[in-house]
């Protein structure tokens, strides 16, 4: 909890609470579905919830935009992102039910009025979004490829896909279609784990 404040010092009483509450229900929901690593469950601060927020630290979100969150697996980076930017309107996509049933749990007991969540696959959603989301779902062009139809048109910049990924990324920029910038996550979250972790902003054009 320390590193989100230090982070982002303005939450309100509400949001800190929602923050601290995301401990037990992740330990909770672990011990029956394997949503984490039973290592890293220990680390869910700073392994999923840190690096989901990276995406907020780095591209705030304007009020009432929508953010798609595609293969959300346990509500990363979904779920940390709408209790920080509760203005907007989060829906959060995976295809594996049981997956969808415990991040709907959550929600709810957090009181996350601003989350949608589905059971679906990327290629067969419908509607537009101001910006979409992933962490490690696919490769960045199939990502762009099966999500294209659900963008907005950005303003000024102010859109497209924000994907989090390590590791070696060049062949994977260089395939894409789209401009991509690359923010390295280490000197966001001031941690040795996030060297060579990134978030990718890839700018939508149609």
């Amino acid at each position: 909890m320390n590193e989100i404040l230090a982070l982002f010092p303005d939450l309100s009483d509400q949001q800190k609470q929602q923050f601290a509450q995301l401990a037990d229900l992740y330990r909770y929901w672990n011990e029956r579905i394997n949503l984490i690593s039973r290592n890293d469950i220990q680390y869910l601060y700073e392994k999923h919830i840190l690096h989901s927020l990276s995406i907020g630290k780095i591209v705030p979100f304007e009020p009432r935009q929508k953010i798609l969150d595609i293969g959300t697996g346990g509500g990363f980076p979904g779920i940390p992102l709408a209790i920080l930017f509760p203005q907007n309107h989060f829906h959060l996509v995976d295809s594996i039910g049981k997956k969808i049933m415990v991040v709907n749990d959550i929600a709810q007991q957090l009181s996350l009025k601003n989350v949608q969540v589905s059971q679906e696959r990327a290629e067969n959603l419908r509607g537009k979004y101001h910006w979409i989301c992933a962490r490690a779902v696919a490769p960045i062009s199939t990502l762009c490829q099966w999500t294209n139809h659900l963008l907005y048109q950005p303003k000024n910049g102010r859109g497209g896909w924000l994907l989090l990924k390590g590791g070696d990324l060049e062949a994977e920029i260089l395939a894409c279609d789209f401009p991509v910038k690359k923010y390295p996550l280490e000197n966001v979250l001031n941690s040795e784990y996030y060297a060579e972790k990134y978030l990718l902003h890839v700018q939508y054009y149609a």
